[in-house]
């Protein structure tokens, strides 16, 4: 006996549905959504995951949680990241600090690269190098590097942790300026920048992100932004290449991956939603304030993207024997 007129098209409505890789999309997500990030709260990642999940938050009418995981350098988040279920209700935010984690930590139990699927950029923020007023005098490049180099290793800077981009960056700038800076690493950006508005660092190779509001309080000065143009938002801040260390360019990049496995369904949603929140008014101008860059390079392009990173940090590793301290 046939189906039923009524039944066969029902059934031939499924049929497309199913066909369709917007369809699950459209039905995602229907629980929470955890966002795994690898740094204590307060840090660069939290300044732009925070906001970017409370618009898509606001959007799909669904929560997205920000779950703090910090340690060894963002790579105990991603470790517990790339174990989750890959079932479309776990992601993975990450930044530039994973792209050196392969270089710096030789045994991890997780690969960047294999282990995840590349969702999107996020931001891109211009690293800038910021002293406490009250316990380096210097007031530009020139001369922070004329007390550093009549006092070497009498100044220290904090970082967000062994291997991460504030440490490299740290690093690169004592090879390409041949002086000696102390490091100091933190469980987190954030704690780091707490000791340096504190007075309990000298310095920080930070991104702009997370310190931009300590900068705009008078809090912390900056000294120079590690870009080939001034920051939109801090015009009045030379960059090192107008500073006289024409090569010194890092940035602080944040992207976010899913845990291998998880279903096109939700990452197609996932990279909708943050299409739309990305291009509202609000997250413009948030991201303008923190001075990033709204990028848009998603999937197998920000996958490239990634691994071009890996790839450039494992030359700054091996070039400034930098190690885990």
């Amino acid at each position: 006996m046939s189906a039923h007129p009524n039944r066969r098209r029902a059934l031939a409505a499924l049929a497309l549905c199913a066909a369709s890789p917007w369809a699950a999309a459209e039905g995602w997500p229907t629980k929470p959504v955890t966002i795994v990030v690898p740094f204590p709260a307060g840090g660069g990642t939290d300044a732009f995951a925070r906001p970017l999940f409370a618009q898509i938050t606001k959007g799909t009418g669904k929560q997205f949680i920000i779950d703090n995981k910090g340690g060894a350098g963002g790579t105990v988040g991603a470790s517990v990241a790339a174990k989750a279920a890959p079932d479309g209700y776990t992601f993975f935010m990450g930044a530039v600090h994973h792209t050196i984690a392969p270089s710096m930590y030789p045994k991890l139990d997780y690969s960047i690269e294999t282990d995840f699927v590349p969702v999107g950029l996020i931001s891109s923020v211009p690293q800038v190098i910021v002293v406490n007023p009250s316990r380096v005098a210097a007031n530009d490049l020139p001369g922070l590097l004329e007390f550093v180099r009549k006092n070497p290793g009498k100044l220290n800077y904090g970082s967000a942790g062994n291997g991460t981009s504030h440490h490299l960056a740290g690093e690169l700038f004592k090879l390409q300026t041949q002086t000696f800076i102390t490091h100091i690493p933190y469980r987190g950006a954030g704690p780091a920048l707490q000791d340096l508005v504190a007075g309990q660092v000298d310095l920080m190779f930070d991104g702009l992100g997370s310190s931009a509001g300590h900068i705009k309080g008078g809090r912390i000065k900056a000294i120079a932004v590690a870009a080939d143009k001034r920051a939109a938002a801090f015009p009045n801040v030379p960059t090192a290449k107008e500073s006289g260390v024409p090569t010194y360019q890092v940035a602080t990049w944040y992207g976010l991956w899913a845990p291998k496995g998880t279903p096109k369904e939700a990452i197609d949603g996932m990279q909708a939603e943050m299409r739309k929140a990305m291009n509202s008014e609000e997250l413009k101008a948030a991201w303008t304030g923190l001075g990033a860059e709204t990028p848009n390079l998603y999937g197998d392009a920000f996958g490239r993207f990634v691994s071009s990173e890996v790839k450039r940090w494992a030359e700054v590793v091996k070039a400034s024997g930098a190690k885990l301290d």
